[in-house]
């Protein structure tokens, strides 16, 4: 070795006097699985045998050389970083290097030199300030240019035909196959966690099958992946020859071998391959969007060298498999997407015109499941929450835990999981199999969320090989060493939902941002109705405060008292009603909710004493009961009285003077129903949308309600939930009529 020069040795290039699970850079350091995944196998320090490694700076001196270079090619080569004397290289390799003068990182060249009876490969590429040629011997018999090109052709006629992603991998396979000779080819998917699957296989009738086996990430570390993107195919000719070590010039570093086709392997891989029984192996990369996609795998039972030749064949037919893999899935998604915009624009128009979130996305929560592909729905706003699949409990405490979420803990408002590991235990506990949870943020002011769930996907796994890692000793020593073993270990995996796809998860953004912005555009509305609201309450609390000082004022003189009394009674109860109503809509907008103590409550003196009271207030009003013996709920007295007074006062408003309101008192079931009706027309449909909506223009000025603010029926509506009820409006010709259900309240 020339003075000054540097023995690069790595992972699978040092000396077999020490031992080769040491790191390269770092002797002391063990290369494990544990630490496998930082393993710099982009410089091994070493060379497969099978070929020789040159490389030259670009002011034309030899800076590295594999230590079989010489002998392979027949030619006595410079001192390493002495200039190349021109005459001691062929015209045909002079012009080889010179090509690479000005080419890009990583691009490679192939030419054909000769060199006395010998034919190689030169597959010459340019990284950094250095040109790398590499020199693998063709052997006479390697290729019949004319039966491979037709073949090739074939291969890549019968891939442009499938439609379908299963289609075009089993076709793969097969041409792969057909066209370098190996034993197996298995085309290899990723999953979300890096781990993969064997989804379709040619292979050796005599050999076991590992279709449909899975294998953890651990099988194909990160550093790996990374190179397997940016060079695409990887052949192992011969998993039991001896590693050939670079030797180079001093102080620059070891050689950056990421583009080099001959980078000797792993130790690691190689007792992996060795545990399988596989002897030579290549791997082509299917990458689509930039990602490592999947992998055609090949493996062989004795050592194989494929030509160059035919391995960008496979190369060329791996980049159409990932082209018609890409356009797959972008068609697929386009669709998917498609249906999205489609349901959003739908969605956000009725969220625009709805009272709250829960009865704009109420009506879409199916296709809102089917469209995410979830089990169940969500909704929940101003303390209120509606679940279609997951139990009330379940709700309320999965948006309880989301409304404690710090805007950090979300990514844009929306917050995802395929899993209950680490959630609350309580919670956790709580939502039992729902594993899947992608909760968007529907109001950044008023709070509010949209969550779709996912049930636990109860999967048997047929894995390659125990998944887990063990110590056990190895070939290379006591260290932790690949599985040993590859035959089927099935696991049953529980816990673990369906994960949320890239397409899901942009759609849920998207939806997310749009029902923000109608949420904001909501807010502005009602603060403009809500100030305007505020000048009449204003206004109108003048009025019966003037009647009020006017009455004591003559009570001091010592005039008609009954009727002053009757007078400031009227008043004074008309500004209780206006201001419990404002005080009501602050609770329910600060999302404190109104508030129900339940008790034992008769329905029929409810109803009467309701009916007493209106009739005290207008003398003149008429009433038809319809009610029974007794009805006892249990429930919120005052509450419920306070529903029953702005349904009667909304009915002798809007009634026909001389027309009775009529009630009507039930049960059915364990459920108690309460009607209110009036004689009138129909509600418009743009009204009837409106009637629970707070803050509505059309409140203000009404002629048959001057002193009202439009809330009576929004709160009464509000009190009605409180319970677990519901409050509805339809027409049975000729009367209006609110409905009140209270399910489960009846006792006794």
């Amino acid at each position: 070795m020339a003075r000054g020069l540097l023995l690069q040795t790595g992972s699978a290039g040092l000396p077999y006097s020490q031992p080769i699970g040491k790191h390269p850079l770092n002797p002391q350091a063990e290369v494990t699985l544990d630490n496998c995944d930082r393993e710099p196998i982009h410089i091994p320090g070493a060379t497969q045998d099978h070929g020789a490694l040159l490389a030259f700076t670009d002011d034309g001196r030899l800076a590295w050389a594999s230590g079989n270079a010489a002998e392979f090619l027949g030619a006595r080569l410079p001192e390493l970083g002495a200039p190349v004397d021109p005459a001691m290289l062929d015209g045909q390799l002079r012009e080889a290097l010179a090509s690479l003068a000005e080419g890009m990182a990583g691009i490679s060249y192939q030419h054909e030199v000769k060199r006395g009876d010998a034919t190689f490969d030169l597959i010459a590429h340019h990284n950094g300030t250095l040109r790398i040629a590499e020199f693998e011997r063709r052997e006479r018999h390697d290729l019949d240019l004319g039966a491979f090109a037709i073949m090739a052709h074939r291969s890549l006629g019968l891939l442009r035909q499938q439609r379908g992603l299963q289609g075009l991998l089993e076709v793969a396979v097969q041409e792969l196959r057909a066209l370098t000779g190996f034993d197996r080819v298995m085309a290899y998917r990723f999953r979300h966690d890096a781990s993969g699957d064997v989804v379709a296989e040619s292979r050796r009738d005599d050999l076991e099958p590992f279709l449909n086996r899975r294998y953890p990430a651990g099988d194909i570390p990160a550093q790996a992946r990374r190179l397997y993107v940016v060079n695409t195919l990887r052949l192992i000719a011969d998993v039991g020859s001896r590693p050939v070590p670079l030797a180079g010039v001093g102080g620059q570093g070891p050689l950056d071998m990421s583009y080099c086709a001959l980078r000797s392997v792993s130790p690691i891989h190689i007792e992996y391959l060795s545990n399988m029984g596989v002897a030579a192996s290549m791997s082509v990369s299917i990458v689509v969007g930039g990602q490592l996609w999947g992998m055609l795998a090949c493996h062989h039972m004795e050592p194989r060298q494929v030509p160059y030749a035919v391995r960008m064949a496979c190369d060329v037919l791996a980049q159409l498999l990932a082209n018609n893999v890409q356009s797959l899935l972008a068609s697929e998604h386009a669709q998917h997407m498609a249906v999205a915009t489609s349901l959003r624009a739908r969605v956000i128009e009725q969220t625009l015109h709805a009272e709250d979130a829960l009865q704009a996305l109420g009506p879409f929560a199916g296709e809102l499941a089917t469209t995410f592909g979830a089990q169940g729905v969500v909704i929940a706003e101003n303390g209120h929450t509606v679940a279609e699949g997951a139990t009330p409990a379940q709700a309320q405490a999965l948006v309880k835990w989301l409304d404690g979420l710090e805007p950090s803990g979300m990514r844009e408002g929306l917050w995802s999981t395929t899993t209950l590991t680490g959630l609350p235990a309580d919670l956790a506990a709580c939502l039992s199999h729902w594993c899947g949870i992608l909760a968007l943020r529907i109001d950044d002011l008023g709070g509010g969320w949209l969550v779709l769930l996912r049930r636990e996907q109860i999967e048997t796994i047929a894995w390659g090989g125990r998944p887990e890692k063990n110590y056990v000793n190895g070939p290379l020593g006591p260290r932790l060493t690949p599985r040993g073993s590859f035959d089927v270990w099935k696991e049953t995996v529980r816990g673990m939902a369906v994960p949320w796809t890239r397409s899901e998860l942009e759609m849920a953004g998207a939806l997310r941002d749009e029902l923000a912005r109608a949420a904001n555009v909501r807010h502005a509305e009602l603060g403009r109705a809500r100030n305007q609201m505020l000048a009449v309450l204003g206004h109108d609390l003048r009025n019966p405060l003037q009647t009020i000082a006017m009455a004591a004022h003559v009570l001091e003189r010592g005039e008609d008292s009954a009727k002053l009394g009757q007078r400031i009674t009227r008043s004074s109860t008309r500004m209780e009603r206006l201001i419990s109503q404002v005080l009501d809509m602050s609770r329910l907008q600060s999302g404190l909710g109104l508030g129900v103590k339940r008790q034992p409550v008769d329905m029929v003196h409810l109803v009467e004493e309701a009916v007493q009271e209106a009739t005290m207030a207008h003398p003149g009003t008429r009433f038809e009961l319809q009610l029974p013996q007794a009805l006892v709920v249990q429930a919120d007295g005052d509450r419920l009285m306070q529903l029953m007074d702005n349904l009667v006062g909304n009915a002798r408003q809007h009634g026909a003077p001389d027309a009775p309101l009529v009630i009507r008192l039930r049960r059915e079931g364990n459920k108690a129903i309460v009607q209110v009706a009036n004689t009138a027309a129909p509600i418009p449909p743009d009204v009837a949308g409106t009637l629970f909506t707070p803050y509505k223009r059309s409140s203000l000025g009404n002629e048959r309600n001057r002193g009202g603010l439009g809330l009576g029926l929004h709160i009464a509506r509000e009190i009605a939930l409180a319970h677990g009820g519901s409050l509805s409006y339809a027409y049975e010709d000729p009367l209006v009529v609110f409905t009140l259900e209270l399910p489960g309240a009846v006792l006794g």
